[in-house]
This record gives C-alpha cells, structure tokens and sequence, in this order.
C-alpha cells in the first residue's frame, strides 16, 4: 500500500523552526500526508514531546493512522546530516563531530543515515568529497527548500550514478510547507520498521507508468513533489531511458540525459 511520508521537517524545537508540533501533524494530515519524519536540528526534544502527548508511539506504530517517525538533523563538521528512524542520546553535543562518526552512531541505534540537501552551498549541504567517504543509506535527492534548483539536479545524479536509494522531503519549518515534496513508500503496513526497510531495499529498477520514478526490489516507492514545489530533478537510467518526477496535479515535466564521464564527480555536474 503507497503511504505519503514527509522525510525531512522541522518544529519549534529546532532553533529556526517556527510552528508546534501538533501544528505540523494537523498540516500533514490536511494534505492527505500519512506520516512525517522530524528532524529537528541537533536535539530530539520534539520526540520526547510527542511521546508524553500520546501522539506517537515509542514501537513505532502509527497513532490514529498517522505516523511520526523519530528522527534528528546533526550539523556535522562537513555539513548537515538526518538521522531518520531513531533518536540519538545527547544529539546537542554530537554538533560539529565528523560526519563519519555520526553515521557510526546512526547505525548503532538502527537508523537510517541520509544527506539533506547535498551540494547547496548555501545550507551547509555535504560536498561530493565526504560524500564519497560516507556509509550512507539514502540520500535526499529532491529538498523543497533547496536554494537552486541545480542541487538538487546534482543529488539526482550523484544518487543514480553510486547506486544509492532516493528520498524527496520538504525540509519544512513552518506547518504550511509540510509536504510540499514527499517520498511515497509502498510497504505492507505503516510504521517506522516497515518504512525504514522499504528505504534500505530500493534500487532503481524501472519507470511508473504515472510518470513519476518508482524504484523498489519488492515494493516500488516514488519520489513526488506538489504543486508550487518547482525545483525538479530528473535524470536517466543507466540504458538511457529517461525518468522524471512529475508535480502533482500538474501536467508538466522536466528531464535531462547524463553523460557519461570517467570521473563521477564530472559526472555529477556535467563536465566534460
């Protein structure tokens, strides 16, 4: 079953976060979203929230069909970095360390670790050096916030070219950006162990017939951004097909053909 997940959101918990956590679930569900993942910058103190408001589950079980999924945005000494599925004990201090370590950390609490944003120079995105040195999950190709739309162009390429799974987010930090883009995950049921393991299973496998990608080995997921969200990234798969992400309830939609370079940083940004 396709459930609309929101990746990457923010609350009043972050320090650039304007809207409370009860304000961004009452958004998410009027845009027919069924879950979010947030992310708050360097502290999870929205969980510990959530938690005490009996709006989410510590097993991971959705409430009243919504599901919330822990999570935390660490600013690595390289750049920004989501934790996803898990929450990491004194995430504050963990604010500068090596991304390196903070993927180790991740993955001991069984999380997901996964670059937002990468390439934006102007949000503290990873760049394609650390990148190459990272045990990354996923990466997020598709941020509805991103400043140009060339980063994400860039994500796109580097995810397809290394083979990596893919995620679209809203990177919101009011309520009313809440699913402006989201990653449609088909998994049997909705909880944070079903989504984690659909997002570590995916690989690029073959077009939807709707027109957006949809990628899975026993599940086809998709990546969608709404309508108003016009940063879009598109690509090829390795035949040369092209593939694209189409705006909801929009009818329009943009590709373009990687090269194929020697160097897969040249490939990347369409070097020669």
């Amino acid at each position: 079953m396709p459930f609309n997940i929101d990746l990457h959101t923010h609350t009043f918990f972050s320090g650039d976060g304007v809207s409370r956590p009860e304000d961004l679930i009452a958004s998410a569900r009027a845009k027919g979203l069924h879950g979010v993942a947030i992310t708050d910058h360097n502290t999870c103190d929205a969980i510990d929230y959530l938690l005490g408001k009996k709006l989410m589950r510590a097993d991971g079980l959705p409430v009243e069909g919504f599901l919330i999924i822990p999570g935390v945005e660490v600013t690595t000494a390289e750049g920004h970095l989501l934790c996803v599925g898990t929450t990491l004990p004194e995430a504050a201090r963990l604010k500068g360390r090596p991304a390196r370590d903070v993927c180790t950390l991740i993955h001991e609490h069984g999380g997901l670790a996964i670059p937002p944003h990468p390439y934006d120079l102007f949000r503290a995105g990873i760049r394609f050096a650390t990148l190459e040195t990272l045990p990354i999950d996923a990466l997020e190709v598709f941020n509805a916030a991103t400043t140009l739309r060339r980063y994400n162009t860039f994500a796109f390429r580097y995810a397809q070219l290394r083979g990596l799974p893919m995620t679209a987010a809203s990177d919101a930090h009011h309520a009313a950006a809440v699913g402006t883009a989201y990653t449609i995950l088909n998994c049997e049921e909705l909880s944070v162990k079903s989504a984690l393991a659909q997002i570590r299973a995916i690989a690029c496998e073959r077009l939807g017939t709707t027109g957006c990608v949809y990628v899975g080995k026993n599940f086809p997921i998709s990546l969608r951004a709404t309508a108003g969200s016009a940063r879009i990234p598109s690509g090829v798969l390795p035949n040369g097909v092209p593939i694209f992400f189409r705006v909801a309830h929009a009818s329009r939609a943009c590709w373009f053909r990687a090269s194929r370079r020697n160097s897969l940083h040249r490939k990347v940004l369409g070097g020669k």
